[in-house]
């Protein structure tokens, strides 16, 4: 019965936050967005709506073993250490338990939220970083056409070519990618670190920037419009039901428009989960030192 109210909740929760969202209870969109808020998956399972009461509502922890009598349970123990994924969680029937499910709709929400909601204005301003837009118009056609997310429009490079140094060692990118959440969670780690080292290394930094509906490729056309000698972006990855915060970065020499994905030099999973923000950020500075030494990106850093 207690599952039942729960579920119940959750539902009111889902809905009302949504049409919070759309600006539907007599707020903006804004102040829709801000009264609710969801934690994201790892930590304390709670999700708190405003918009409907204060209580708070506790989500089932599933990193405990659920399943009765396991013949094995030290050995289902250790694989639970060992992986975030959804294992030992038993079942009712064919189906997965309440509990399981309810965690499932609660985590698939957050990495819904990581994809569609906006990197804030705010954040922007506190990380001092302007803003330009890739060639696509709207967060549907975000989706629909990965090729836009690789071009900027044409008000982007204006601005751009006004704002920026040109001919530099490093520019350094900030892209929004497939996860917003990604960039708000570890950008205010990692930018410090990378810029400090690279600078105390005597290395050239260009102006950083963030890109909005930006894909990978977006770079490419950085580093010829700046003539950079290395273009790193910082980007969301795609989230999902683990973690919704992973962030990658992808380092290019001298990207050209004949450049080709195995010329990047990439590091992935870039989160708290992961390899920590501060640590990867000292990591890329010595992967950009190696890149400048080297006067190559991807397979053909590899081959130096």
């Amino acid at each position: 019965m207690a599952a039942e109210n729960q579920m119940e909740k959750l539902i009111v929760e889902s809905v009302m936050k949504e049409l919070a969202r759309r600006g539907l209870l007599g707020g903006s969109p804004a102040e829709g967005e801000s009264g609710a808020k969801s934690v994201p998956v790892g930590s304390e399972p709670t999700v708190v709506c405003s918009a409907c009461s204060d209580e708070e509502i506790t989500l089932p922890d599933i990193s405990e073993v659920w399943v009765p009598q396991p013949a094995n349970l030290e050995a289902l123990q250790a694989m639970k250490k060992a992986t975030p994924a959804r294992i030992g969680l038993y079942r009712a029937g064919a189906r997965p338990k309440t509990g399981a499910l309810l965690r499932f709709m609660a985590d698939h929400a957050v990495a819904q939220d990581a994809v569609f909601l906006d990197v804030s204005e705010e954040f922007l301003k506190r990380m001092n970083l302007f803003s330009v837009q890739t060639a696509v118009k709207d967060q549907d056609e975000f989706l629909k056409r990965p090729d836009l997310g690789r071009k900027l429009s044409e008000e982007a490079k204006k601005t751009i070519l006004e704002k920026c140094k040109k001919n530099v060692q490093v520019q350094i990118l900030v892209v929004d990618g497939l996860s917003s959440t990604a960039i708000e969670a570890n950008v205010p780690e990692v930018l410090p670190v990378l810029i400090q080292g690279l600078t105390a290394a005597g290395i050239e930094v260009g102006t950083p920037f963030f890109v909005k509906y930006g894909r990978v490729g977006v770079q490419d056309q950085v580093g010829m419009l700046l003539n950079a000698e290395v273009v790193i972006s910082l980007i969301g990855e795609r989230p999902g039901l683990a973690s919704a915060e992973s962030m990658s970065a992808y380092i290019i020499y001298r990207p050209t428009e004949k450049t080709v994905e195995a010329d990047r030099t990439m590091i992935s999973n870039i989160h708290r989960g992961g390899t920590p923000p501060a640590e990867a950020g000292a990591h890329l500075v010595d992967l950009i030192k190696q890149v400048l030494a080297a006067k190559a990106s991807g397979i053909n850093l590899t081959k130096a």
